[in-house]
């Protein structure tokens, strides 16, 4: 599943971030690494964006970016 699936207050661990060049890097230096956990604390009215814990911080980026991050759901 990708991160955009993902429902509100559930958490997950990223098991890879997807796409190319600067987009890439980018989630990376936000801290979306594989093996980190993130969950989803809100979902903006119309859908997007959506915002996430991650590493400690409140991070929010767009559905658009969130398809490209594959997690597994943690129970």
């Amino acid at each position: 599943m990708t991160l955009d699936e993902l429902k509100i207050g559930k958490q997950a661990r990223i098991i890879a971030v997807n796409g190319q060049g600067a987009l890439r890097h980018r989630l990376l230096d936000m801290g979306l690494t594989p093996h980190t956990t993130v969950m989803i604390r809100k979902v903006a009215p119309m859908g997007d964006p959506i915002e996430l814990h991650v590493r400690s911080y409140e991070l929010t980026i767009r559905k658009e970016d969130a398809r490209n991050i594959e997690v597994e759901a943690l129970d």
